[in-house]
């Protein structure tokens, strides 16, 4: 399971239009984290439960975060897999 580590490039160095698309995608991969702490949670053992039952809640809280400034940059995330993002995080109410 080790990752290698990615450097991110810093939201302030982009445009406007490249910071946009910077957050799209850091949310979808943070859902596909997500959705991978969830089945791994669902299949682990022992001290495992913790561990990804701490990725579940990291990832949660990053989704949140990301959400929040797509919020305030106003970028439209109104797609169906945007509000599958929404709600897996019980962020929009059905």
């Amino acid at each position: 399971m080790k990752e290698s580590y990615i450097k991110e490039i810093p939201i302030i160095d982009l445009n406007q239009e490249q910071s946009d698309i910077s957050i799209v995608e850091s949310i979808m991969e943070s859902q596909r984290k997500l959705e991978l702490a969830h089945k791994n949670f669902e299949y682990a053992r022992g001290d495992l439960v913790d561990y990804y039952a701490y990725q579940i809640k990291s990832e949660q809280a990053k989704i949140s975060y990301l959400l929040k400034q797509a919020k305030n940059k106003k970028i439209n995330l109104d797609t169906e897999k945007m509000r599958n993002v929404y709600k897996k995080i019980n962020l929009l109410e059905e």
